[in-house]
Order: C-alpha cells, then structure tokens, then sequence
C-alpha cells in the first residue's frame, strides 16, 4: 500500500471509531509508531481536523466527513459475500438491514463494478449441510441494541424441559456456536450468567433501565471463563476422512466449531459441555478416530469401550448364535 492510499485508509479508520490509539493504527496498518505518528500529522497539515495525541489516542472532530466512499472491486466482493454469509447465519431482522445497507454501497460504485457485482451475485451460493437456525426469527437487531445500549431486557424463555419463564436479563454478548446464536447475559432470576439460545426466546421486550458496563465481563472474557471453569470445553478430534460424510448433521448437535485438513484424515474441533455425553457419541465411530485432546475425554473413552466390552462378555453364547 503507497502512502496515499494508507493515509486515506487511516482516515477511514479514524472515522469508524470514537477514539483509535497510535498502537492500533500501527498493528492495522504494519507500520510502526514513528510512521503513525508521521502519517497523522500530514492528515493535520492537509486541513484534516485530528484530536488527540499519541499518548491517548486519536479522534476526528465530530462534523468532518470524507466524500462518498469508493470501494476496490476486492472490497466490493468480499461485502457481497459477507451478504451472501448474512443470508445463511443471520435471521430476518438483520437480514433486511443488511440488504439496504447493500443497495446504499452498490449506489456509490463505478458502473464496471456494479456489473461485476450483478455477475457475481448470480453465481455465488452458500449452502449449509444443516439450515442455519432462522427460528428467533426477529431478534437478533433489538439484542444488539441492547448490547450497544446497556440496556436490560425481559425475555420468556422455554428451555430443555420445555418449561417457559419469564426473565430479566442483562446482556453481555452474541455468541454463534452449534449452527444457532446464542445469548449470554446475567440472569437476575438465577442470580448468574446464563446462556440462552435465541431461538428459544418467545418474547423480548427492551426495557428503559440500564445497567453499568463494567458490572460485567465482556463477552471474550465470559468465554475463556467457560473453557477454564469447563462449563464447556474444547474438543480435538481427528477422523479418517472416508468416515467424515456419516458424521452428518450430527456434529452440529455435538457442538461442532470448525475442521482442518490433515493427509488422510480431518482434524474436527468441537465445544461441549458434557464430555461423557460426546464420548459415547464418538463410540459409533468406533477406531476410525482418535481423540487428541482433552485428556480427561481420553480416559472416558477408555472407561466407556471397557464398559462396553465387559457387558458383550456377560451375553450368553447361545445368543450370539
């Protein structure tokens, strides 16, 4: 990237932001200090009105806007398969805003572009093995709200046991795991952090309260807390790879992350909150995969296949023939 272009970027970048430290500006850009520094105060001396100064970072003063953005054709295409991404993982409120907001960047696009994006849209298709969860319908908008906001909600909620209840919660984050969002907030009737799936939110209404940021971890936080505290758990697992298509829709029910390549087998990466319950999943699969981690899976495999075998000891001969 020529300087212009990177002082044009680092404009943008102060503008997408309240306030932008020298550090994060040096970490996006893979320049140094010095540079950011340097870069800053050309956009000073060209009548950009910057505030701030190294030590505490930047701004730029409210009212000062760039003309219409221009985008690279890369750019162009990486938002429309971020749309395309929307479509599969998102439900129908965010859908529509992400749709307009679309439009608006298709509007300030060179015609050679807006060409290359109809061409692309056409033949650009995500397809899911299991349908992304759509059934919260109308929610996911008003949670970030109130994520933004601070704001607390009330929700009736039906969980595992089918049972309804209807709870005030303060939101912390949005978290998609499983193939379906989820919720994690405080909730004040449990006294705790709870984590609720938003397709099982029957009603959602934002109330005017507010409660403080920092009464609670951020969502980044919650999460290495949950792995720490083994409320949910990391999970390696390689299969042979002429196994993998029988895992099916399956994975995504036994909390399915992400996979990688590995010669003739798949390395699968899971989050689970009960390692005994995804254990006795994985003995289907019998020595067509190997458990790398935890440790502590490792030894329930092993205690589960000795159950196993113990038990087929006891059957009588004569039902077996």
């Amino acid at each position: 990237m020529n300087r212009i272009d990177r002082l044009h970027a680092i404009l943008t970048h102060l503008q997408s932001k309240k306030k932008v430290t020298a550090q994060e500006i040096a970490d996006r850009f893979n320049i140094s200090l010095r540079t950011v520094y340097r870069d800053v105060k050309a956009l000073e001396e060209s009548g950009v009105p910057v505030i701030g100064e190294a030590g505490s970072g930047y701004t730029v003063m409210e009212g000062y806007r760039l003309p219409p953005v221009m985008f690279t054709q890369e750019e162009a295409s990486a938002l429309l398969l971020g749309a395309k991404l929307a479509e599969h993982q998102t439900d129908a409120s965010v859908q529509k805003h992400f749709l307009a907001a679309l439009y608006k960047i298709k509007a300030v696009l060179r015609s050679t572009d807006k060409e290359l994006m109809d061409a692309l849209d056409d033949n650009i298709a995500v397809a899911t093995r299991m349908p992304a969860d759509t059934t919260s319908g109308r929610y996911l908008v008003d949670l970030q709200k109130a994520l933004g906001d601070k704001k607390v909600i009330t929700i009736r909620y039906q969980s595992n046991k089918e049972e309804s209840t209807r709870r005030q919660v303060e939101p912390i984050g949005l978290w998609f795991y499983g193939q379906a969002w989820h919720l994690i907030g405080w909730c004040r009737m449990r006294g705790g952090y709870r984590d609720f799936r938003v397709s099982r939110i029957q009603h959602l209404e934002l109330m005017d309260e507010h409660f403080h940021p920092d009464s609670h971890p951020s969502l980044q936080e919650y999460m290495q807390t949950m792995v720490h505290q083994t409320e949910l758990q990391n999970v390696v697992v390689r299969f042979k790879k002429d196994i993998v298509k029988f895992l099916g829709h399956q994975k995504y029910i036994y909390g399915y992350v992400k996979e990688e390549a590995d010669g003739d087998y798949v390395r699968m990466y899971f989050l689970t909150s009960h390692l005994e319950f995804f254990g006795r999943w994985l003995l289907m699969f019998t020595n067509n995969l190997t458990v790398e981690s935890p440790e502590a899976l490792i030894a329930i495999m092993k205690d589960l296949s000795e159950d196993l075998y113990q038990h087929f000891q006891k059957i009588p001969a004569s039902l077996l023939t």
